[in-house]
């Protein structure tokens, strides 16, 4: 790699870290522990415990004991393996790691020790509630007698067929004991104050980890027409199959609506999301001397085929620039994949390799797209940067990117060229970021 091109990754490198900075979840929490002491003492509560479930948890929940801990009787929180950070000495807070994205064992038991808090919480109970990205996942409650094995197989199902994070939840909603409203409904009589950290496009409460303390505005005839479009019906669980059949009959109760007494008490507040993130990265990008564009929050669909629309737009708006220019280009969502090889990697690698190849030889053109968690699926890789000369180099050395891409490959493509970008994780989470920095 030239130094040209590694100063350019540099450079995405840091308008990446400092798009972070205002999303940290810990200062999005603490700018709230006035508001929460407040609503302490105007409410005369007697008793404040916190709960949590998202990759943020740890430093969310740090932030509310450094500044609220002289009211915080308990606590527990429930995060991914890897992304615990080290607490206060005699910390009032539990904290368990699990399994994401498949749900596993301690899942469940984070989700029935959090239940066991809310179920002994009174009208005197104020609940610090706190939420973010990969919540779904890792508060885990199979409702009725459906199996933690049942939920992973249907959720293993939605991924690989490529459903996005509104119909994979409308599904795992339906088959919770606590997502969809139903764990606001194991706190009452309590009130509930829940600081948000948003990981889904229009920062939707009832889709936030499956809106535990939102009105569902989804059914159980919702949860069959996903499972339904992606062909799955006939290949349920027992167990799935059988719940979502009752409910649709009205054997089955449904989550809790809008208008739902139990919502009364609950307040739900987003504390951070993508738009804050991309805000930043525009920011920093011009502090470099980039002309610089958002043009997305929403970027969603199949990541091979988003990277088509991406590269085109990036190879006309270079086009346009005038000798000596610069210019960056940004968006922000999740795109999806659908899993047809047996290869290792997740969307913002596969976002990348099908984007290294549509500008294949073209010079000026780079590009990073990474998770804002510093995780991309099932690897260690927040993403990837792809340029003009990625499969360029590649062929070079014998390796057929497109053979990579279509066998769902992309980590290992980047392994083994030198593309990939790791961050390790970042303790915060708020979908995905793409960058594209345009030097003429």
């Amino acid at each position: 790699m030239t130094t040209s091109a590694q100063n350019t990754r540099n450079i995405l490198t840091d308008i990446f870290k400092r798009s972070l900075l205002a999303i940290d979840p810990y200062q999005a929490v603490a700018s709230h522990s006035d508001t929460i002491r407040r609503a302490y003492r105007s409410g005369s509560f007697t008793n404040l415990v916190l709960i949590g479930f998202g990759k943020a948890s740890p430093l969310m929940s740090k932030a509310i004991e450094d500044d609220l801990g002289d009211l915080l009787a308990n606590g527990v929180i429930v995060t991914k393996y890897g992304h615990s950070v080290p607490g206060n000495r005699d910390s009032k807070i539990t904290t368990y790691e699990a399994g994401h994205p498949m749900p596993d064992e301690n899942g469940v038991r984070a989700a029935n020790e959090i239940v066991k808090v809310l179920n002994k919480a009174d009208m005197n109970t104020l609940v610090v509630c706190l939420i973010s990205g990969g919540g779904s996942a890792l508060l885990a409650a199979p409702y009725g007698d459906i199996t933690l094995d049942d939920k992973k197989e249907v959720t293993g199902m939605l991924l690989n067929a490529g459903a996005d994070i509104y119909e994979l939840n409308t599904v795992r909603k339906h088959i919770s004991a606590v997502k969809g409203g139903r764990l606001a409904v194991s706190a009452k009589p309590a009130t509930i104050i829940s600081l948000i950290l948003s990981d889904v496009m229009g920062d939707r409460l009832d889709v936030i980890a499956s809106g535990p303390t939102a009105p569902d505005k989804t059914t159980y005839k919702d949860a069959d027409a996903v499972l339904r479009k992606y062909h799955l019906e006939g290949r349920l669980p027992s167990r799935v199959a059988e719940t979502i059949d009752k409910g649709m009959r009205g054997l089955m109760p449904e989550t809790p609506k809008d208008g739902d007494p139990v919502f009364q008490r609950v307040s739900n507040i987003i504390i951070g999301n993508n738009k804050m993130a991309t805000d930043a990265a525009r920011k920093a990008a011009e502090l470099s001397g980039y002309r610089t564009t958002v043009l997305s929050n929403e970027l969603s669909g199949e990541a091979s085929i988003v990277a088509r629309e991406l590269a085109r737009k990036a190879i006309e708006y270079k086009q346009s620039l005038t000798p000596g220019d610069k210019a960056c280009l940004i968006t922000g969502g999740e795109t999806t994949v659908t899993v047809r090889g047996n290869g290792k990697g997740g969307r913002n690698t596969e976002l990348a390799l099908a984007f290294g190849l549509e500008i294949q030889g073209l010079p000026g053109i780079t590009f990073l797209s990474a998770g804002t968690d510093g995780t991309d699926g099932p690897t260690d890789a927040a993403g990837a940067f792809a340029d003009g000369q990625t499969i360029t180099r590649a062929a070079e050395d014998g390796i057929d990117a497109a053979q990579y891409l279509q066998n769902n490959d992309s980590y290992t493509f980047f392994s083994r060229t030198g593309g990939l970008f790791i961050t390790g994780p970042t303790g915060t989470n708020v979908m995905d970021i793409q960058i594209i920095l345009l030097d003429n």
